[in-house]
């Protein structure tokens, strides 16, 4: 375990064990209840929409492209820290690993050698995660049909506008508040967080709720 720790903290390896260890503190606080899993997830659903209205430019096949990019490696079916732990641990060990046989303590070698290892990573990542999509498909659904969350009043915790998705959260009467991803349905102003929304409807392509601002009485 000494050996170990002390090959993590050699030059080579630094990175890595600093990505294992903001990954770690992650995880952390979500058992602590402080986070919530979902809370860093990337809004990707304007992406995929950019690459469906107008005439094909430059720019829009730029979005499609990194559209397909991000669908291949199952981000946006799975929570975004949950990839980003699978690519990272096997990072960690096979930089530990390469640069402890290669014998190397050079921090730039050990950065050349990430080229390499970082899309073998990605690639072991997405094997990892395959299972997974369908499970977190069928949690989500399951968890908000039996809340039935559309028509509900939540409240704002992550500000959102009808291009910027954000959360809020729904109280209940028992148990966790259930936290959403939501976006506005209509051009208004951007909702802050603290601010009430009423839930109408749901966007199936979009995997988020779309909500109007709302006065409580």
């Amino acid at each position: 375990m000494t050996d170990l720790f002390h090959a993590a903290l050699l030059p080579p390896n630094l990175l890595p064990t600093a990505l294992l260890v903001f990954v770690l503190l992650y995880w952390l606080t979500v058992l602590a209840g402080m986070l919530d899993m979902k809370t860093l997830d990337l809004d990707t659903t304007h992406v995929f929409d950019a690459g469906h209205h107008g005439p094909p430019t430059t720019e829009t096949g730029g979005v499609v492209w990194l559209n397909h990019v991000l669908a291949f490696f199952n981000l946006g079916r799975v929570p975004l820290m949950m990839l980003v732990s699978l690519v990272v641990l096997p990072l960690w060990v096979g930089s530990i690993l390469t640069n402890y046989y290669l014998g190397n303590t050079s921090f730039g070698v050990g950065l050349v050698l990430l080229v390499p290892l970082l899309p073998a990573s990605l690639l072991l990542a997405k094997l990892l995660t395959a299972p997974l999509v369908h499970l977190f498909a069928s949690l989500e659904k399951n968890h908000d049909a039996g809340l039935r969350p559309v028509g509900r009043v939540c409240t704002v915790l992550l500000p959102t506008s009808r291009e910027r998705l954000g959360q809020a959260r729904v109280p209940v009467r028992q148990g966790a508040p259930l936290v959403l991803n939501v976006r506005l349905a209509s051009p208004a102003p951007e909702l802050q967080k603290g601010d009430s929304a009423l839930i109408i409807d749901y966007d199936e392509q979009g995997r988020c709720y779309l909500i109007e601002a709302y006065e409580v009485p």
